[in-house]
């Protein structure tokens, strides 16, 4: 079985730098143990925790743009083992990454968990598509009690992906994370205050009866 990711990545160019790097024969003779072409379990389960990507165009004057997409966790969603969706909402009306879509519709996403140091690549062609041209889709991607206006969708269909190693990804946490984790932090203080606060309470009536 192939090496699905870089049977895309590598290029004649990029073999002439393994090549001068001395690692050229390892990533030949490399063969993956799995299928890099549709998502499983695994796949599935990380991108529905993602609140954001980046994603990854190219223009016509071949200059790449990459560009950063949020939302609510979850808004990138699995339509089925191949093929991802998110409703695109209203930015700054520059229309880079759709505009280079129009011309070319390859792209590259970098999905990011960075407190647990791991990164998903995709590498994937996308249809965009008005509101009204897939009314059943636009429901699929709907993102209840998000206020945020929704201008047009995108279905991305996966040609290839592959998980990262964490060499070198620095642990970042959200507020909503760095809160979770302080909690049991701030109530333990919280209880040591009350019982601080009783301990003064006592010691003064105690004063107070001398």
């Amino acid at each position: 079985m192939s090496y699905g990711f870089l049977d895309i990545a590598v290029t004649p160019s990029v073999r002439a730098v393994q090549a001068a790097a001395g690692v050229d024969e390892f990533w030949e003779h490399f063969a993956g143990d799995r299928a890099f072409d549709r998502f499983t379990g695994n796949e599935a389960a990380f991108i529905a925790e993602r609140d954001s990507f980046y994603l990854a165009t190219v223009s016509e004057t071949g200059w790449p743009y990459l560009q950063h997409r949020g939302g609510p966790r979850g808004f990138l969603k699995l339509l089925d083992e191949r093929t991802l969706g998110f409703a695109d909402y209203r930015g700054n009306h520059q229309f880079i990454s759709v505009g280079n879509l129009a011309a070319n519709d390859r792209a590259c996403l970098f999905l990011m968990d960075y407190p647990r140091r791991t990164r998903l690549k995709i590498y994937a062609r996308i249809e965009v598509l008005a509101l009204d041209t897939d009314p059943v889709l636009a429901e699929q991607l709907a993102v209840p009690g998000y206020r945020a206006h929704p201008e047009r969708l995108f279905r991305l269909h996966l040609q290839s992906f592959d998980w990262n190693c964490p060499q070198h990804i620095t642990p970042r946490f959200t507020e909503e994370e760095v809160a979770a984790a302080a909690r049991a932090l701030h109530e333990r203080i919280a209880r040591l205050e009350e019982e601080n606060a009783g301990l003064r309470a006592r010691l003064t009536a105690e004063e107070d009866r001398r």
